[in-house]
């Protein structure tokens, strides 16, 4: 008789079949309670409006726009497309300088490369954990004096916490540097009331699976500029001229969302009030828990705005907390409990090696003492206090 099919083994094999089941996932997709998306999704398909484009695309732009009081939107196959679109559409070319946040994900920092700029990467400042808006505007005399202005700045809201806006847009008013904001992982932010997104000359968003909505994919540029997301939507076409034959007069890409993405988005953003809620609820919950362990400090929330706490984060004092952020995440994945370091820098990544960094030392103390906790809006509150229970039992 094969081993599998002894009691014990298989006993082992339910157990861990039902761990698995069990799993709390970092960030996991949340589709709507009313069934909104798979709704759309059926007209879709009823109407045969599968891809590249189609009706849901046309109103899940309106529906956007709206809701982030954003002038004028294009809905694109990724944030990453997105962003890529807009340094291309800013006039980055082959050498040029983008300031650029370090403490973020690669996708803030490869389009640059795309377009063949030079990424420069600045550090974050301690209240916010997004750039130092002293440190850009540091670099940006500096760079005045050598004679070599960047071409642009690209400035990343943080696990969802606005930049420090009115500081960054005045100094590169300064000096002419457009702005681009990568507000990904900040959809339903504000910033002294306004919605994220908006304070650059072109704004994105992303809508990949760990996101506070999804549609398993997709992005959306945004901009006050009409000609800036009429030529995305035409590069995001592969720039096909409307024409009956195919006549192409510059480069494009595959970059425009289809109709069965934008269907799911659809239906997500109508219940994104609601999640957003959700997010705070969890965040709030875990700081009551955890507020008073010795060590355990969270991201601070900015004044001038209120964060959609996309992801609760925190660093660890190992002096102070008796454990590591590392000993933290080994503990969680052992309780089957996804969580995770914060970004590791980028100037610190390989590919980026040899790239200036302005300052580093703040964003290097996050990744080294930071842990980001599940955070997912169907998260329930007694499974936060068994995430928070495993934080504690660490402490000593």
């Amino acid at each position: 008789m094969s081993t599998l099919t002894t009691p014990a083994r298989k006993g082992s094999i339910l157990k861990a079949d039902s761990a698995m089941k069990e799993r709390i996932y970092l960030s996991p997709p949340h589709m709507s309670e009313e069934g909104y998306e798979q709704s759309y999704v059926e007209e879709a398909f009823a109407t045969n409006w599968i891809a590249p484009i189609g009706p849901h695309v046309n109103t899940l732009e309106a529906e956007f726009a709206r809701f982030n009081g954003s002038a004028y939107a294009a809905a694109l196959s990724s944030g990453t497309a997105a962003l890529h679109l807009a340094l291309r559409l800013i006039g980055i070319r082959p050498g040029d300088e983008v300031f650029c946040s370090t403490l973020t994900f690669c996708a803030s920092a490869n389009p640059i490369v795309y377009e063949g700029g030079i990424p420069v990467f600045i550090d974050s400042s301690a209240h916010t954990w997004n750039m130092d808006p002293g440190l850009l505007a540091e670099e940006l005399a500096r760079c005045t004096r050598a004679g070599k202005l960047p071409k642009a700045v690209m400035v990343v809201d943080l696990y969802g916490q606005s930049a420090d806006w009115d500081s960054i847009r005045q100094t590169c008013a300064e000096y002419e540097i457009p702005v681009i904001e990568d507000a990904a992982e900040a959809l339903g932010s504000t910033y002294h009331g306004k919605h994220t997104g908006n304070f650059g000359e072109a704004g994105i968003f992303s809508f990949n699976g760990n996101k506070i909505i999804t549609g398993s994919g997709g992005g959306m540029i945004v901009s006050d500029h009409p000609k800036l997301v009429e030529h995305a939507r035409h590069l995001s076409t592969q720039a096909r001229l409307p024409l009956p034959h195919y006549e192409h007069v510059e480069i494009g890409y595959n970059y425009r969302m289809s109709n069965v993405v934008a269907a799911i988005i659809r239906g997500q953003l109508r219940v994104l009030p609601r999640r957003l809620a959700r997010k705070r609820q969890i965040h709030e919950l875990y700081v009551e828990l955890l507020v008073n362990v010795p060590g355990i400090n969270f991201m601070p929330e900015a004044v001038y705005g209120q964060s959609n706490h996309w992801l609760t984060c925190i660093t660890v004092d190992p002096q102070l907390f008796g454990a590591s952020a590392e000993d933290i995440r080994l503990s969680l994945e052992q309780h089957n409990i996804e969580s995770r370091p914060l970004w590791k820098p980028m100037h610190t990544q390989p590919v980026f090696k040899g790239t200036r960094c302005v300052g580093g030392s703040v964003s290097e103390r996050l990744f080294s003492q930071g842990l980001c906790l599940p955070s997912g809006t169907a998260l329930t509150n007694d499974q936060v206090g068994q995430i928070v229970s495993v934080v504690q039992s660490l402490h000593s």
